[in-house]
């Protein structure tokens, strides 16, 4: 029997083809403006079959565990897109994708596929940072009388403050795999050191102002 993939599997996948890293002593700058010792690209993983499947086997694990009526697969534009269509392929679901706005011509959808009213989604994200383009992804399936089961993504970073936004909203935010197994993945295979750790779990605590 196969046995579902752990989160920090998947962070050791992130971190053997590069879609993470890590360089606390040098912080990179988020459009955000934020200053992080991190940089998630889970782009990457569309470059690499094994670990795109390890990653799609997951999600549909996840989803028929806990969103067992899902009807819909939605993907949010545009890293989400190809995730959701390797997804509903597995669970045989329509697939739909959300612009982070309406187009400016044509029908100017921001939804596009076949959504129903009332049918029920789940939101397949590739990261969650703040999780404000993510719940607005799902307010928008909802504006469309989607009935939004959850956001299943990638990668979390854990920031108490998108927690607390997916859970103002109603909306439940599962991942994969997140921050703490990742730094756990990380100190394992030797590509931090404990001092690095440190850091790194510190500046999730406060990373608007670590760093100032």
């Amino acid at each position: 029997m196969m046995t579902m993939t752990t989160a920090k599997e998947i962070a050791a996948s992130l971190l053997e083809i590069g879609a993470v890293h890590l360089r606390p002593e040098q912080p990179f700058t988020w459009t955000s403006g934020i200053k992080s010792p991190i940089y998630c690209d889970n782009r990457i993983t569309m470059s690499h079959p094994q670990v795109r499947r390890q990653i799609a086997r997951t999600f549909a694990e996840t989803i028929r565990a806990q969103f067992p009526d899902a009807q819909v697969v939605a993907g949010t534009a545009t890293a989400g897109i190809p995730h959701a269509a390797w997804v509903a392929e597995l669970l045989d679901l329509p697939m739909i994708y959300v612009r982070d706005k309406a187009k400016g011509h044509g029908r100017q959808n921001q939804i596009e596929g076949a959504l129903t009213a009332g049918q029920k989604v789940v939101v397949i994200e590739d990261l969650i940072s703040t999780g404000g383009s993510s719940l607005k992804a799902a307010q928008a399936v909802q504006a469309e009388g989607g009935e939004v089961l959850g956001v299943v993504a990638i990668f979390s970073y854990q920031f108490p403050d998108a927690e607390a936004l997916f859970a103002d909203a109603g909306i439940p935010c599962t991942t994969l795999s997140q921050y703490t197994a990742l730094l756990e993945a990380a100190s394992e295979k030797g590509v931090i050191t404990s001092e690095q750790e440190k850091i790194l779990g510190e500046w999730r605590k406060s990373p608007r102002t670590f760093f100032e």
